[in-house]
């Protein structure tokens, strides 16, 4: 088995397999499938819609509820998480229109999700659809929603290192949001870092440093939005 600096390289042969293979092709097809459907109805509805995605715990929720208080945007939520409504409670409490999305053992959303989940509710008048995707860096990146934009949350407690550890994720992004900007310097935390390792995978995206307890940043969020819906317009 082949090692690197003494560190043993693990795989799973049973990924590679042919039939493997083709059984995941079929379902991101289908997905893809499902994906143009869902971006067909946002447009017909002239929602904007956008996929947050990050670790568990970097802080998704807590930028809507910030958003919800600075916003003049009308936005609803689709949650995604494993199990519990607590983030979809924490944003009704706001007066967000929020739905929960609970995937049981799958650790990210798929495009039937995300369009079951918007039948159910009332978007009448709604101008930007933010899906939370469940928490994880990995598989939320291989699977479309039909979002329009990808916006990926990093935070100062989770190091400055991740970046090109998960270049997918981050490639897949519209912009980047480092999250808990306050808590940089405990963590010895570079945000330089983080736009520098971001610009070698992709140089045209925007990084974009938040602090919800303190507000650093937020004028830019909110600008990145609206600038996305007048451009629509």
């Amino acid at each position: 088995m082949p090692t690197v600096n003494n560190s043993t390289i693990v795989s799973n042969p049973n990924l590679k397999q042919p039939k493997t293979i083709a059984i995941m092709k079929r379902v991101l097809e289908s997905n893809d499938q499902n994906a143009i459907a869902n971006q067909r109805s946002f447009d017909e509805r002239h929602i904007l819609a956008i996929n947050l995605m990050s670790s568990p715990g970097s802080g998704k929720t807590t930028l809507l509820e910030a958003t919800a208080r600075k916003a003049k945007f009308k936005f609803a939520v689709i949650e995604g998480d494993m199990e519990t409504n607590r983030d979809a409670d924490r944003l009704l409490k706001l007066g967000v229109n929020a739905y929960q999305i609970c995937t049981g053992t799958a650790c990210h959303l798929e495009a039937d999700m995300v369009r079951n989940a918007a039948d159910q509710m009332n978007l009448n008048g709604i101008e930007v659809l933010f899906v939370e995707n469940v928490g994880n860096l990995v598989c939320p990146a291989s699977y479309e929603l039909g979002t329009h934009l990808n916006v990926v949350l990093l935070s100062t407690p989770e190091g400055d290192d991740k970046v090109l550890k998960y270049p997918v994720m981050f490639r897949t992004a519209d912009l980047v949001l480092i999250t808990k900007a306050e808590l940089a310097p405990m963590f010895d935390f570079s945000v330089d870092r983080v736009r520098s390792e971001v610009r070698q995978l992709k140089p045209e995206i925007k990084t974009v440093a938040v602090s919800a307890k303190t507000g650093e940043g937020f004028d830019d969020w909110l600008a990145f939005i609206e600038a996305h819906l007048q451009a629509r317009q």
